[in-house]
């Protein structure tokens, strides 16, 4: 079944569109990640309405190689300017600048590209093996299941997004009732539209997330000030041969790899968790020689390979059972459904040539990440001296150009803006905004499914504990409350 897939899936990305555009997707994920205050996330959503006027293939490897290579950009920032891009480059500032400052800047965007792109190729690996017998262990899933587990995914982005967990609940909750507006499947009944034909379909995804996200981060960076700031920051060429100096770290690299898919695989957790726990792991490991923190060549590598692995770990669950591990992946996965595709084992059983290609596409993107990353740098660094004075309305006028360009619609419009009201208040607030999307995803797999589970169940809601694997799934779900509050008091206690 594997090889087949992958040889259907090379039909579909042996062509210059999906190559190309893949290629492209990872010097826009580059850019957008060593941006501060973009990242990989927003690439996706700005580039979302292109990407869904494209062929499958070729849209999903757009889409993926900005994820990738968002996921490696931050460390370009990080170690030239001790600002990481993206959270996700975080623990690389703990060596990248220090190197940087010796004189080794050059060497140290090398490495964490090239770390990245191994990182990446061994959560393509994992992904490749581990989602069609995943997927193959859900075909078997009945409506208990599928509405258990997205009960499964809420909570476990509520608990691990970061921040009080109630904070995260009440987000993922006020997403799951943003999923309820619109037109019932089972009464075709409408809820919640105010007699307005606008939102007979709810809301469009892509328009909440452009405002949630993108218009609450540009009002967060006009508010921080510092607009016409130039950062002053030298030109940096790495080679190809600072990026084979990875090579001398393979078990750092195989280690930090497999803490990158183990917390890519589990939603919520992500690569800023994975980064910092994999940099731990390398200094406990390291010689006291080697000087973790003083500009260790271990150190980036251990938190950029974990990064890039994260994203193979994460398409795990996303593509084999339809449940996102994070806001990037959800954005994938609504790309998916909004090109006819629904994630899960019926993807990988009637379409496995688009599976295939998805594959495929990932791959290539880490190949393209090395090439593209070592080459176009010098061109990045240029770009991280534009002060945001100029960057932020460039970056307005793609939302709003993007997100009328879905329907055509000025509702669309001012949907987005209305959520970027909302993303306002709940950054200021302290509330996450990753539970909301996820609930908008998962949203009508709960609902359907637990709707259906009901109609066949004789007993009620005993029917999610006479399954066995619904009744595990519900067990897990109450281990995760119990952790959660455990965790909320002793916080308390240490606070106290």
């Amino acid at each position: 079944m594997l090889i087949d897939s992958l040889a259907a899936g090379f039909q579909l990305f042996l062509t210059p569109a999906a190559i190309g555009l893949t290629f492209l997707g990872i010097v826009i994920g580059l850019l957008v990640g060593a941006l501060p205050g973009l990242g990989p996330l927003m690439g996706i959503i700005l580039l979302l309405p292109v990407a869904i006027a494209l062929p499958p293939i070729a849209a999903m490897g757009f889409l993926i190689a900005i994820f990738v290579g968002g996921s490696c950009g931050g460390s370009i920032s990080a170690i030239l300017l001790r600002i990481p891009g993206t959270p996700l480059a975080a623990a690389t500032l703990f060596d990248g600048y220090p190197m940087a400052k010796k004189g080794r800047a050059s060497q140290a965007i090398g490495i964490a590209i090239a770390a990245s792109a191994i990182g990446g190729l061994f959560g393509g690996f994992v992904l490749i093996v581990a989602s069609p017998v995943l997927a193959q262990f859900a075909s078997g899933f009945a409506p208990p299941e599928y509405a258990i587990l997205a009960v499964t995914g809420l909570f476990a982005i509520a608990v691990i997004s970061g921040g009080s967990v109630i904070k995260g609940l009440i987000s993922g909750c006020f997403g799951l009732l943003l999923a309820t507006i619109g037109t019932d499947e089972f009464s075709t009944g409408y809820r919640f539209t105010f007699d307005s034909h606008h939102m007979l379909n709810g809301f469009h995804i892509v328009a909440v997330v452009v405002g949630l996200f993108a218009i609450s981060e540009m009002a967060h960076q006009i508010a921080g000030g510092d607009l016409l700031g130039k950062p002053d920051v030298k030109v940096v060429r790495p080679s190809f041969y600072s990026a084979l100096a990875t090579l001398r770290h393979w078990k750092n690299l195989l280690r930090s790899s497999t803490i990158g898919v183990f917390f890519g695989a589990l939603p919520g957790a992500g690569g800023v968790i994975s980064s910092f726990t994999s940099y731990a792991v390398a200094k406990a490991a390291s010689k006291p020689e080697e000087k973790y923190g003083e500009g260790a060549e271990g150190g980036v590598v251990a938190t950029e390979a974990a990064n890039n692995a994260t994203v193979g770990g994460t398409l795990v669950p996303t593509l084999a059972l339809g449940i996102p591990g994070d806001a990037s992946s959800a954005m994938l996965l609504g790309a998916l459904l909004i090109l006819g595709f629904v994630p899960g084992p019926v993807l990988f059983e009637q379409q496995p040539e688009i599976v295939g290609g998805i594959f495929l596409v990932y791959l290539a993107s880490n190949v393209f990440l090395l090439v593209a990353g070592i080459l176009v740098t010098p061109v990045f660094v240029y770009v991280l001296r534009i002060p945001k004075f100029y960057l932020i309305p460039i970056v307005l006028l793609l939302c709003s150009i993007g997100t009328f360009a879905l329907q055509a619609s000025v509702f669309d419009l001012m949907v987005m803006l209305g959520f970027g009201l909302v993303g306002i208040l709940f950054r200021a607030t302290h509330y996450p905004l990753s539970p909301i999307v996820i609930g908008i995803i998962l949203g009508p797999l709960l609902e359907n499914n637990l709707r259906r589970a009901l109609l066949i169940s004789h007993d009620g809601y005993w029917i999610f504990l006479q399954r066995p694997v619904s009744a595990t799934l519900v067990a897990v779900n109450a281990l995760l409350i119990v952790g959660a509050v455990w965790y909320a008091f002793r916080k308390r206690r240490e606070a106290g």
